[in-house]
Protein backbone atom coordinates (compact mmCIF):
# COMPACT_ATOMS: atom_id res chain seq x y z
CA UNK A 1 0.00 0.00 0.00
CA UNK A 2 1.30 3.70 -0.67
CA UNK A 3 1.77 5.58 2.44
CA UNK A 4 0.49 9.19 3.03
CA UNK A 5 -3.12 8.90 2.07
CA UNK A 6 -4.83 7.72 4.85
CA UNK A 7 -7.53 10.60 6.14
CA UNK A 8 -6.86 12.45 2.42
CA UNK A 9 -9.80 13.66 1.03
CA UNK A 10 -9.63 12.78 -2.74
CA UNK A 11 -12.31 13.62 -5.09
CA UNK A 12 -12.96 11.32 -8.19
CA UNK A 13 -15.56 12.86 -10.60
CA UNK A 14 -16.58 9.45 -13.01
CA UNK A 15 -16.10 8.21 -9.81
CA UNK A 16 -19.30 5.31 -10.02
CA UNK A 17 -18.60 3.20 -13.37
CA UNK A 18 -15.68 1.97 -14.09
CA UNK A 19 -11.60 2.95 -14.08
CA UNK A 20 -13.48 5.81 -11.67
CA UNK A 21 -14.83 3.12 -9.54
CA UNK A 22 -11.39 1.43 -9.52
CA UNK A 23 -9.77 4.63 -8.43
CA UNK A 24 -12.45 5.30 -5.79
CA UNK A 25 -11.66 1.68 -4.14
CA UNK A 26 -8.07 1.65 -4.39
CA UNK A 27 -8.33 5.25 -2.71
CA UNK A 28 -10.35 3.44 0.31
CA UNK A 29 -7.93 0.81 0.63
CA UNK A 30 -5.37 3.23 1.15
CA UNK A 31 -7.49 5.14 3.76
CA UNK A 32 -8.20 8.23 1.75
CA UNK A 33 -12.17 9.88 2.75
CA UNK A 34 -13.82 9.75 -1.06
CA UNK A 35 -15.88 11.98 -2.50
CA UNK A 36 -17.54 9.58 -5.50
CA UNK A 37 -19.04 12.52 -7.84
CA UNK A 38 -21.09 11.53 -10.90
CA UNK A 39 -23.77 12.29 -13.19
CA UNK A 40 -25.54 9.12 -12.29
CA UNK A 41 -26.31 9.38 -8.51
CA UNK A 42 -27.46 5.79 -8.28
CA UNK A 43 -24.38 4.93 -9.16
CA UNK A 44 -22.33 7.28 -6.91
CA UNK A 45 -24.10 6.16 -4.13
CA UNK A 46 -23.34 2.40 -4.59
CA UNK A 47 -20.02 3.37 -5.11
CA UNK A 48 -19.58 5.40 -1.79
CA UNK A 49 -21.38 2.28 0.03
CA UNK A 50 -19.10 0.14 -1.69
CA UNK A 51 -16.09 2.25 0.00
CA UNK A 52 -17.58 2.14 3.70
CA UNK A 53 -18.76 -1.88 3.41
CA UNK A 54 -16.16 -3.13 1.74
CA UNK A 55 -13.14 -0.65 2.75
CA UNK A 56 -14.48 0.28 5.89
CA UNK A 57 -13.84 3.80 4.93
CA UNK A 58 -15.65 7.40 4.67
CA UNK A 59 -17.17 7.96 1.53
CA UNK A 60 -19.73 10.50 0.33
CA UNK A 61 -21.87 10.14 -2.82
CA UNK A 62 -22.78 13.32 -5.14
CA UNK A 63 -24.65 14.32 -8.29
CA UNK A 64 -22.37 16.71 -10.19
CA UNK A 65 -22.24 17.44 -13.94
CA UNK A 66 -19.11 18.90 -14.80
CA UNK A 67 -20.01 20.68 -17.81
CA UNK A 68 -22.09 22.77 -15.31
CA UNK A 69 -19.86 24.98 -13.41
CA UNK A 70 -22.86 25.72 -10.57
CA UNK A 71 -22.86 21.74 -10.40
CA UNK A 72 -19.31 21.73 -9.42
CA UNK A 73 -19.39 24.52 -6.94
CA UNK A 74 -21.80 22.28 -5.35
CA UNK A 75 -19.83 19.47 -5.36
CA UNK A 76 -16.75 21.29 -3.83
CA UNK A 77 -19.23 22.47 -0.99
CA UNK A 78 -20.48 19.23 -0.06
CA UNK A 79 -17.45 18.29 -0.12
CA UNK A 80 -16.13 21.17 2.41
CA UNK A 81 -19.26 20.15 4.55
CA UNK A 82 -19.12 17.03 5.24
CA UNK A 83 -14.77 16.56 5.15
CA UNK A 84 -13.13 20.54 5.91
CA UNK A 85 -11.18 19.87 2.87
CA UNK A 86 -10.02 18.65 -0.30
CA UNK A 87 -6.40 17.00 -0.99
CA UNK A 88 -6.77 15.98 -4.34
CA UNK A 89 -9.07 15.94 -7.43
CA UNK A 90 -9.32 13.65 -9.70
CA UNK A 91 -10.53 14.57 -13.15
CA UNK A 92 -11.78 11.77 -14.56
CA UNK A 93 -15.10 12.60 -15.83
CA UNK A 94 -15.28 11.93 -19.21
CA UNK A 95 -17.58 11.01 -23.18
CA UNK A 96 -16.64 7.75 -23.36
CA UNK A 97 -17.10 4.39 -22.05
CA UNK A 98 -20.51 4.61 -20.28
CA UNK A 99 -21.60 7.78 -22.80
CA UNK A 100 -22.01 6.66 -26.21
CA UNK A 101 -20.11 8.77 -28.71
CA UNK A 102 -19.45 8.32 -32.39
CA UNK A 103 -16.28 6.84 -33.32
CA UNK A 104 -16.42 7.29 -37.02
CA UNK A 105 -14.67 9.69 -39.00
CA UNK A 106 -14.27 13.34 -39.38
CA UNK A 107 -16.96 13.68 -42.30
CA UNK A 108 -19.31 11.26 -40.01
CA UNK A 109 -19.08 13.68 -36.52
CA UNK A 110 -21.77 16.04 -35.85
CA UNK A 111 -20.67 19.16 -34.44
CA UNK A 112 -23.49 19.31 -31.68
CA UNK A 113 -21.85 16.03 -30.60
CA UNK A 114 -18.01 17.51 -30.79
CA UNK A 115 -19.32 20.69 -28.97
CA UNK A 116 -20.61 18.22 -26.13
CA UNK A 117 -17.48 16.61 -26.32
CA UNK A 118 -15.40 19.39 -25.65
CA UNK A 119 -18.06 20.51 -22.64
CA UNK A 120 -17.48 17.49 -20.70
CA UNK A 121 -13.88 16.63 -21.61
CA UNK A 122 -12.13 20.11 -21.69
CA UNK A 123 -14.62 22.65 -19.84
CA UNK A 124 -15.72 20.10 -17.52
CA UNK A 125 -11.90 19.58 -16.48
CA UNK A 126 -11.54 23.62 -16.39
CA UNK A 127 -14.87 24.29 -14.10
CA UNK A 128 -13.50 21.27 -11.62
CA UNK A 129 -10.32 22.63 -11.30
CA UNK A 130 -11.66 26.17 -11.07
CA UNK A 131 -14.24 25.15 -7.88
CA UNK A 132 -11.41 23.16 -5.69
CA UNK A 133 -8.46 25.57 -5.80
CA UNK A 134 -9.48 28.04 -3.35
CA UNK A 135 -9.78 25.30 -0.73
CA UNK A 136 -6.33 24.19 -1.98
CA UNK A 137 -4.74 27.57 -2.07
CA UNK A 138 -6.10 28.34 1.56
CA UNK A 139 -4.35 25.19 2.79
CA UNK A 140 -1.14 25.55 0.49
CA UNK A 141 -1.54 22.21 -1.06
CA UNK A 142 -3.29 19.95 -3.09
CA UNK A 143 -2.93 17.35 -6.05
CA UNK A 144 -5.08 17.37 -9.31
CA UNK A 145 -4.54 14.72 -11.32
CA UNK A 146 -6.53 15.00 -15.11
CA UNK A 147 -7.04 11.84 -17.38
CA UNK A 148 -6.37 11.95 -21.15
CA UNK A 149 -5.54 9.19 -23.33
CA UNK A 150 -3.43 6.77 -25.41
CA UNK A 151 -4.71 8.31 -28.53
CA UNK A 152 -3.86 12.04 -27.77
CA UNK A 153 -0.03 10.75 -28.28
CA UNK A 154 -0.23 7.92 -31.22
CA UNK A 155 -3.15 9.53 -32.79
CA UNK A 156 -6.35 7.48 -33.90
CA UNK A 157 -8.23 7.18 -36.79
CA UNK A 158 -11.83 7.96 -36.07
CA UNK A 159 -12.91 9.46 -32.57
CA UNK A 160 -11.55 13.08 -33.41
CA UNK A 161 -13.53 14.96 -31.86
CA UNK A 162 -12.54 12.52 -28.12
CA UNK A 163 -8.68 12.25 -29.29
CA UNK A 164 -8.63 16.37 -29.36
CA UNK A 165 -10.24 16.80 -26.25
CA UNK A 166 -7.89 14.60 -24.76
CA UNK A 167 -4.84 16.09 -25.93
CA UNK A 168 -6.39 19.45 -25.01
CA UNK A 169 -6.09 17.86 -21.19
CA UNK A 170 -1.84 17.14 -21.58
CA UNK A 171 -1.73 21.27 -22.35
CA UNK A 172 -4.07 22.11 -19.88
CA UNK A 173 -2.18 20.70 -17.29
CA UNK A 174 1.23 21.83 -18.29
CA UNK A 175 -0.43 25.42 -17.77
CA UNK A 176 -2.02 25.10 -14.65
CA UNK A 177 0.83 23.44 -13.34
CA UNK A 178 2.51 26.68 -13.91
CA UNK A 179 -0.28 28.76 -12.40
CA UNK A 180 -0.21 27.22 -9.12
CA UNK A 181 2.87 26.01 -8.21
CA UNK A 182 3.41 29.12 -5.93
CA UNK A 183 0.19 27.40 -4.17
CA UNK A 184 2.17 23.90 -3.62
CA UNK A 185 -0.46 22.51 -6.00
CA UNK A 186 0.34 19.82 -8.06
CA UNK A 187 -1.13 19.15 -11.62
CA UNK A 188 -0.44 15.56 -13.32
CA UNK A 189 -2.48 13.63 -16.21
CA UNK A 190 -2.19 9.80 -16.73
CA UNK A 191 -2.92 8.66 -20.64
CA UNK A 192 -4.24 5.17 -20.27
CA UNK A 193 -4.57 2.63 -22.87
CA UNK A 194 -7.16 1.05 -24.47
CA UNK A 195 -9.46 -0.48 -20.84
CA UNK A 196 -11.93 -2.92 -20.47
CA UNK A 197 -13.62 -0.66 -18.08
CA UNK A 198 -17.48 -1.30 -19.96
CA UNK A 199 -19.51 -2.39 -17.06
CA UNK A 200 -20.88 -4.93 -19.06
CA UNK A 201 -18.59 -5.21 -22.21
CA UNK A 202 -20.35 -6.60 -25.51
CA UNK A 203 -18.61 -8.80 -27.57
CA UNK A 204 -17.56 -6.51 -29.72
CA UNK A 205 -16.36 -4.18 -27.03
CA UNK A 206 -14.37 -7.77 -26.09
CA UNK A 207 -12.99 -7.88 -29.68
CA UNK A 208 -12.05 -4.06 -29.78
CA UNK A 209 -9.97 -4.30 -26.95
CA UNK A 210 -8.37 -7.76 -27.55
CA UNK A 211 -7.23 -6.06 -30.82
CA UNK A 212 -5.35 -3.70 -29.06
CA UNK A 213 -2.76 -6.30 -27.20
CA UNK A 214 -0.65 -6.80 -30.11
CA UNK A 215 0.75 -2.94 -30.03
CA UNK A 216 2.11 -3.98 -26.48
CA UNK A 217 5.30 -4.58 -25.23
CA UNK A 218 2.96 -6.59 -22.24
CA UNK A 219 0.57 -8.45 -24.45
CA UNK A 220 -2.79 -8.53 -22.45
CA UNK A 221 -5.71 -6.44 -22.11
CA UNK A 222 -5.60 -3.49 -19.86
CA UNK A 223 -7.83 -3.21 -17.26
CA UNK A 224 -8.66 -0.67 -14.40
CA UNK A 225 -6.89 -1.98 -11.38
CA UNK A 226 -3.66 -1.37 -14.01
CA UNK A 227 -4.18 2.62 -13.63
CA UNK A 228 -4.77 2.66 -9.78
CA UNK A 229 -0.90 2.11 -8.65
CA UNK A 230 -0.12 5.18 -11.09
CA UNK A 231 -3.33 7.27 -9.46
CA UNK A 232 -2.41 6.42 -5.91
CA UNK A 233 1.24 7.60 -6.37
CA UNK A 234 0.21 10.74 -7.95
CA UNK A 235 -1.79 11.30 -5.09
CA UNK A 236 0.68 10.95 -2.45
CA UNK A 237 3.82 12.29 -1.25
CA UNK A 238 6.03 10.00 -3.19
CA UNK A 239 5.60 12.72 -6.07
CA UNK A 240 5.62 15.90 -4.51
CA UNK A 241 8.51 17.10 -6.78
CA UNK A 242 6.71 16.20 -9.41
CA UNK A 243 4.26 18.33 -11.74
CA UNK A 244 3.06 18.88 -15.45
CA UNK A 245 4.01 15.54 -16.00
CA UNK A 246 2.13 13.35 -18.19
CA UNK A 247 2.19 9.45 -17.33
CA UNK A 248 1.10 6.86 -20.04
CA UNK A 249 0.10 3.58 -18.65
CA UNK A 250 -0.56 1.87 -21.68
CA UNK A 251 1.73 -1.46 -21.09
CA UNK A 252 4.07 -0.12 -23.69
CA UNK A 253 2.44 1.22 -26.35
CA UNK A 254 3.75 4.99 -26.08
CA UNK A 255 7.18 6.10 -24.91
CA UNK A 256 7.65 9.56 -24.00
Amino acid sequence: MIEGLKEKVVIVTGGGHGIGRAYCHGFAEAGAKVVVADIDAPAAEKVAAEVVQQFDGKALGAKVDVANESSTRDMVQLTLDKFDRIDVLINNAAIFATIPMNRGGIDSIDPAEWDRMMAVNLKGLFFCCRAVLPAMRRQKSGKIINISSGTALNGSAGRIHYVTSKAGVIGFTRTLAREVGDDNINVNAIAPGSTLSEDNPSEEVLKMRGARVGDRCLKRVQLPKDLVGTMLFLASPLSDFMTGQTVAVDGGVAFL
